[in-house]
């Protein structure tokens, strides 16, 4: 997280989930956005596998269990697929290996990049989440950022 800006960092998190941050500062300041949620748009059916890979290493499912997961993850609605920064890794198999990857390289497997159609958006912001443990006043500064109304938007939505 020290940086170069536009590097990804990727740590785990309560011994399970990998969360991808995006390095926003110049080397040696630590500073990073966490994706928590993204919108899939294409490669659905590769994202239900991946997070049903996931699980199936995460918890060593039977055939048994894979089937059941398969069918759970059939009745997700498509905008949940990737709701919430552990699901984000899962559904696009990202892990700390990723770590250090320039996400700025048009070259790189793992990059951002606009929409072909992007349009102009409401982006909202509101407290933070999950880390209560900062004390209050860290926990209410509004550096959640998120389009407004979007459902893929991990819980709890932000309104506009």
């Amino acid at each position: 997280m020290f940086g170069p800006p536009g590097v990804s960092y990727v740590y785990l998190v309560y011994g399970m989930y990998d969360c991808l941050n995006v390095v926003t500062e110049p080397a040696g300041r630590p500073a990073a956005v966490l994706v928590r949620a993204v919108e899939p748009l294409e490669g659905i059916e590769a994202m239900r596998s991946a997070r049903i890979e996931w699980l199936s290493r995460r918890r060593g499912l039977s055939s048994e269990g894979v089937a059941r997961e398969e069918r759970r993850l059939r009745s997700i609605p498509i905008d949940r697929l990737a709701s919430g920064p552990g699901l984000v890794t899962a559904a696009f198999s990202i892990d700390r290996s990723a770590t250090g990857v320039d996400l700025c390289d048009l070259t790189s497997p793992l990059r951002l990049e606009a929409a072909p159609d992007a349009k102009a958006v409401e982006v909202v912001s509101g407290p933070r989440v999950g880390v209560g443990y900062a004390g209050a006043s860290w926990a209410a500064k509004p550096w959640r950022f998120a389009v407004a109304g979007n459902p893929a938007v991990s819980r709890p939505p932000i309104r506009a």
